[in-house]
């Protein structure tokens, strides 16, 4: 029996509701058994959405010297990363980039900012963008740390229509890359702005030593807390923080990672984000087939992204649209 055979028995009707018992099982999959697996994500992403592909672009609105102490970040300033360091962007300069990404045909537009939370000056500033690019016809969304309800509301009041705020890892593993804040303080945040309406993002980082363990237990915590968007990011080291000498995961332990989480998640948009230039090489296109309907187009926070006429080529190769 194969384990496509096995994995149709034992699965079945569970497929559109996949146990922690059976995820551990799939990330045992190896070789040319990986594609087996993609066989059951891509047709949950082709029921989920089609061949339709959710982009988003993002921009880096407020640059390090973060007082957190997450292990990964170039932004921490405990780490050594010789990245730019700058207070929060003018207004023109945000939406400048708005334009650009809304000509590329992205649907969505993130205004991120490092530091534990936005001060309340930098919410009301961040407030008048969030109109502004509701106005160009992009739906705005935020990354400004561990706000509570109230900054959120004035966000949402504004026009804010989603937040994102990633668990990064699993709840045990979480005290291994940050000991400044807690996951708990994650979990509220997010709470928080489910309690206002707001639709919420939230996923994590893949390959900062965490198990598969720890990668299925957060899958299931993002599917007990219903989010909307699962942002999936591969570790890209830099140089400077205390992880840059750990290595990239393989493409095929990536991709696994996203077929597990489509079939987790079914109802979710799985967002192929950070680090994927890096860690996918020429295994790119298969983020599909293994089941991510939505991508980061553009930079990323401190590292550059992949060419966006490039991943529209991508796209339109694969037969898929934005």
């Amino acid at each position: 029996m194969s384990l496509y055979e096995k994995i149709q028995m034992d699965a079945g009707a569970r497929l559109t509701n996949i146990d922690r018992e059976f995820a551990l099982f799939m990330s045992k999959f190896e070789g040319t058994d990986v594609f087996e697996l993609f066989s059951l994500s891509s047709r949950a992403r082709v029921k989920l959405s089609g061949n339709k592909v959710d982009l988003c672009s993002i921009i880096n609105a407020k640059s390090g010297a973060c007082p957190e102490d997450c292990s990964f970040c170039a932004q921490s300033a405990h780490s050594k990363a010789d990245i730019k360091v700058y207070p929060l962007l003018s207004r023109e300069k945000i939406m400048e980039a708005a334009a650009s990404a809304r000509e590329n045909g992205v649907k969505r537009f993130c205004v991120v900012t490092s530091g534990k939370k936005s001060s309340d000056s930098e919410i009301e500033e961040i407030c008048g963008v969030v109109s502004d690019i509701r106005e160009i016809g992009l739906l705005p969304c935020a990354t400004l740390g561990l706000l509570d309800y109230a900054g959120l509301k004035k966000l949402k009041d504004a026009g804010l229509h989603r937040y994102h705020h990633n668990l990064e890892t699993s709840e045990a593993f979480f005290s291994e890359i940050c000991t400044t804040h807690t996951y708990m303080e994650k979990l509220n945040t997010i709470k928080a702005a489910q309690l206002l309406g707001l639709s919420v993002c939230s996923g994590g980082l893949f390959g900062l030593g965490e198990s598969w363990e720890d990668r299925i237990d957060m899958a299931f915590a993002l599917k007990e807390l219903l989010v909307d968007s699962v942002p999936v990011n591969f570790f890209m080291p830099v140089r400077g923080t205390p992880l840059w000498d750990k290595g990239l995961l393989s493409p095929m332990e990536a991709l696994k990672i996203i077929a597990i989480y489509r079939l987790i998640l079914p109802e979710c948009e799985i967002r192929v984000c950070g680090g994927r230039n890096a860690t996918l090489r020429d295994l790119h296109p298969y983020i599909f087939p293994a089941g991510a309907n939505g991508l980061l187009v553009g930079n990323y926070l401190t590292t550059p992204g992949r060419n966006t006429q490039d991943d529209l080529q991508m796209l339109r190769d694969m037969g898929l649209e934005p």
